[in-house]
């Protein structure tokens, strides 16, 4: 099987990170695919903000946990030592779309090099409180950016769960 195809049929959702940082190379690689993700007229209304520093990842987890709803103590994004958010231009009629291929690289790139990936929502409630917004102002990344996604990151802990089978009325054909 075509190594692309093997990737996309294979890869699943991490729940259970190693707390080693992945490798640099690694992160380069699976940032650089996310900026070659389609995107609405080629107008890459994206961003990716990569949080490898272990404080500020802290600080989202636990901004993002409190959006969640969750107890104190837990983890949304379950121990990844990376975390890259994408954000886009609300400006850009395709900024979801766009966004979400870019996760979409994102996650595939990472599989393709063994790294385990999740992708954590509650990116668009952080980005529009303050805290987000003092992120991004830090970062000197002006205009108005919806959050998409957390791209969570590490080398699984565990063995991955078996896919579940495809339904049957997935596809038509006309």
């Amino acid at each position: 099987m075509n190594e692309t195809l093997k990737v996309l049929e294979t890869r699943r959702s991490c729940r259970n990170f190693k707390p080693d940082m992945i490798k640099e190379d690694e992160l380069k690689a699976i940032l650089r695919a996310g900026t070659y993700a389609a995107t609405g007229m080629g107008k890459q209304s994206p961003v990716i903000i990569a949080v490898t520093d272990k404080k500020t990842r802290d600080e989202i987890s636990e901004a993002n946990r409190k959006i969640g709803g969750w107890g104190e103590g837990f983890d949304p994004f379950y121990g990844a030592p990376v975390i890259l958010i994408v954000l886009a231009k609300k400006d850009v009629a395709t900024h979801v779309y766009d966004g979400s291929l870019v996760m979409g690289n994102l996650m595939n790139a990472a599989e393709s090099l063994g790294v385990a990936s999740i992708w954590i929502h509650r990116a668009k409630e952080e980005f529009e409180s303050d805290f987000g917004k003092g992120i991004l102002a830090g970062l000197g990344i002006s205009g108005e950016y919806e959050g998409i996604g957390h791209c969570a990151l590490g080398y699984a802990a565990e063995p991955y769960n078996d896919p579940a089978p495809r339904k049957d009325d997935y596809v038509y054909y006309i």
